[in-house]
């Protein structure tokens, strides 16, 4: 699917702006993003955010997004009748890494499958962690994207910098530090202790403000996206794909996992403005799975909303991608053929209870930012290199695919249902505490040695990691070649420190060298043998050059930074 922005960009930026109507100021109790027309035109559009009862409180520039506090009722229909105004939305959570509540419950039964039930334990093996960290052997992915013979050749560049647009990086973490940049990393969301329905959204503040600081992580999800990209090969616990580049977190997601449009766009928008070469984007956007120009179901508010988000969000992809960011994203965990999009029936996620079943055009309607202008789409394989029961695939958005997990692979083995078919990485110590991993004194308890958490310890140093699966963790690895590919071949930013390489080259380097897998046979694949309702069966179309299940092939490390340059 692919649906235009609207609207060019121009430069970027993000300020205090405007000031409400006397008459209206006591009136305002909601939060809007207001997106403009053409951001050349700012000061019109404001004198439309002012006529329909709006108070302008934050500006980017970058993408002409407004944050506006307005009237709960009528505001989003009188300002979107500007001739300034692409529309507007309510601030609500549209972005997720899962989102709070039962969105996180649906979220944690695909990435931690494994601590629904008792896993199997994997058979005992040697292995050979010569030259890689103490707990590499366990991490199948970096092997089958071949990052364990890549890094004899190239390891990473500290002058390319990736970021992680996520639920937070926990800077602290003994493998995650090394390669920390805290001078860079910015946390763009406020926490929210309860949500709209006076419940628990993100639990208590822990940090004055209501602001956790650029190194922290309460959901662990972007913790263990950071790891598998760029754990350092510090030898201790794991390395990443790109052990030796700088992680920067540009976090846009809420500790529930939620994400706001306003964090999400000026996440990117500051990544690009500081250089970043890779960003990684492990979530997709909510309240609506799928955001549709045109929803027969739909209020007008609701009509206005996703066609917002739509347009504010390409925006911000087309001036990352200008601005010479690659950007990788996570294809999906709803095991469907993202073309031919099933009926959602999970929309609009939030408020909880409000969703219903809305037929999908293809043409119209997007699932973001995957499906968004210049966003490198990944699938999901486990060991075996099978596409994951749970992964979106497609012939129209699959571009590559990446190791991502599969409690289920291997089945008729005995690796069946075991943690190690997951991905291992980082896991912050807060995360691993609260979840019940580890106990207060940080040993690993029961149910953490159940789900495979595991512990390293040297001198004073203590990281924990543990085991998830999803296209999130796919993504990362991706990620990973990306950096890899800036590091080998990019040349010195100018104006700026750092190295470069446009986003198109780096693309081409990566479908080039990835290694190409035919779909398999039968092309229809059952998922009914490993517990499977026949809504997960997947039809791989294409051949072995390009096809839904696999793309241009399996990301390739070691091909990219050894035969990469013959592409550029």
């Amino acid at each position: 699917m692919a649906v235009a922005a609207t609207v060019s960009l121009i430069a970027a930026g993000t300020s205090a702006a405007g000031a409400a109507p006397a008459s209206t100021a006591g009136q305002q109790d909601t939060e809007y993003t207001v997106l403009l027309e053409d951001p050349g035109n700012r000061d019109f559009a404001i004198d439309a955010v002012r006529a329909a009862g709006g108070e302008v409180v934050r500006d980017n520039k970058a993408v002409g997004l407004l944050t506006v506090k307005a009237p709960a009722n009528g505001f989003v229909e009188k300002v979107s009748a500007s001739s300034d105004i692409v529309g507007a939305a309510r601030t609500k959570p549209i972005g997720h890494a899962p989102a709070a509540k039962a969105e996180k419950a649906k979220r944690d039964n695909v990435e931690k499958e494994n601590k629904a039930e008792q896993p199997n334990k994997a058979p005992a093996e040697s292995k050979s962690t010569a030259g890689m960290d103490p707990l590499d052997g366990d991490l199948w992915g970096l092997n089958l994207v071949r990052s364990n013979i890549a890094r004899a050749k190239q390891a990473g560049d500290k002058r390319v910098y990736v970021g992680i647009l996520d639920t937070g990086v926990d800077g602290s973490h003994p493998d995650i530090a090394p390669n920390f940049n805290n001078e860079l990393s910015r946390n763009f969301t406020v926490d929210m202790p309860n949500d709209s329905d006076g419940g628990v959204f993100d639990g208590p503040c822990e940090f004055r403000g209501c602001v956790d600081p650029a190194n922290w992580d309460d959901g662990g999800h972007g913790t263990h996206v950071a790891g598998t990209i760029g754990a350092a090969a510090n030898g201790f616990g794991i390395s990443g794909v790109a052990p030796n580049v700088s992680l920067v977190n540009i976090r846009g997601g809420q500790d529930a996992g939620s994400f706001f449009l306003q964090p999400v766009v000026d996440a990117l928008t500051y990544g690009a403005d500081i250089g970043l070469d890779v960003i990684n984007m492990s979530f997709y956007v909510d309240p609506w799975y799928m955001n549709c120009i045109n929803d027969s179901t739909a209020t007008p508010e609701e009509q206005l909303e996703q066609r917002t988000i739509i347009a504010s969000v390409q925006r911000a992809l087309n001036y990352a991608h200008r601005k010479g960011v690659t950007l990788i994203g996570a294809g999906g965990n709803n095991h469907e053929d993202l073309g031919k999009p099933r009926t959602d029936t999970i929309s609009p996620n939030y408020p909880p209870g409000h969703n219903r079943p809305r037929p999908i055009d293809n043409a119209t309607c997007l699932n973001l930012p995957t499906e968004g202008n210049h966003v490198i789409s990944v699938s999901s394989l486990g060991p075996s290199t099978a596409k994951a029961d749970y992964s979106n695939y497609g012939l129209e958005q699959t571009a590559i695919s990446a190791p991502g997990g599969y409690f289920r692979d291997g089945l008729g083995t005995p690796w069946y249902r075991t943690n190690e078919n997951m991905i291992l990485s980082t896991y912050p110590r807060n995360v691993a505490l609260v979840e019940g991993a580890i106990d207060e004194a940080g040993n690993i308890t029961p149910a953490g040695q159940a789900a495979g958490v595991k512990k390293a310890v040297q001198g004073d140093k203590v990281g924990y990691y543990q085991f998830l699966q999803g296209t999130s963790m796919a993504a990362p690895h991706a990620s990973g070649v990306a950096a890899l590919i800036v590091s080998q071949y990019g040349k010195k930013d100018k104006g700026r420190p750092g190295l470069t390489l446009s986003p198109d080259k780096v693309e081409k380097v990566l479908y080039k060298t990835a290694i190409q897998r035919a779909c398999p046979n039968p092309r229809l694949v059952s998922y009914v043998p490993v517990g499977r309702s026949p809504e997960f069966d997947a039809l791989c179309e294409g051949d072995a050059k390009f096809n839904g299940f696999y793309g241009h092939g399996i990301v390739d490390a070691y091909g990219a930074v050894t035969r990469g340059g013959q592409f550029l």
